[in-house]
């Protein structure tokens, strides 16, 4: 049986595409500002539904700005739909995402909305698939009281950086 390279690329381009997506949640959960960034191309941008609209340099900006209120996130990525024509590709991911965050009374509640992304993806000159447009959705939104516990690690100090030593799991730039 012949392979058929086109076939064989498009699975490769879409592994690709589906591991910056799981990047970019380990990104705003380990609160690694710097992959962040570099899974946007230079001319990107990002709506956050109400939350923001603007260019993904800016949007970086405005997540690192969350941090220091967001002791715990978590994005939970489900279905994952992928089209790629060439060196472009667009794409629907569905995701669940918890975010603990502070209320003006001083206790803390637990954000859940059920997200859907809508990506368009170019491949880059140094042949990594970057964000070129990302526009999310939110299909469910809930808040309630957070009385809960846990480790809530993330940031620096998460054990993924100590136990798993491949670059992938590491801070910073893909490199």
């Amino acid at each position: 049986m012949a392979i058929d390279e086109k076939a064989l690329q498009d699975v490769i381009d879409k592994e690709a595409i589906r591991e910056l997506a799981l990047l970019y949640a380990r990104a705003i959960d380990r609160q690694d500002i710097e992959l962040l960034k570099d899974l946007y191309t230079e001319d990107a941008t990002d709506t956050h539904g109400d939350s923001f609209d603007g260019s993904a340099e800016d949007y970086c900006k405005f997540i690192a700005g969350s941090f220091p209120y967001m002791p715990y996130s978590g994005h939970h990525l489900c279905n994952h739909l992928i089209a790629v024509e060439g060196d472009v590709a667009s794409g629907e991911v569905y995701a669940l995402a918890w975010h603990l965050i502070p209320t003006r009374e001083g206790g803390q509640e637990e954000d859940f909305m059920a997200v859907r992304y809508i990506d368009n993806y170019r491949r880059c000159t140094d042949g990594q698939w970057r964000f070129s447009k990302r526009v999310v959705t939110y299909d469910f939104k809930l808040r309630r009281p957070f009385d809960g516990g846990g480790t809530l690690g993330q940031g620096a100090n998460d054990p993924s950086y100590a136990l798993c030593p491949q670059r992938l799991f590491q801070r910073g730039a893909r490199g």
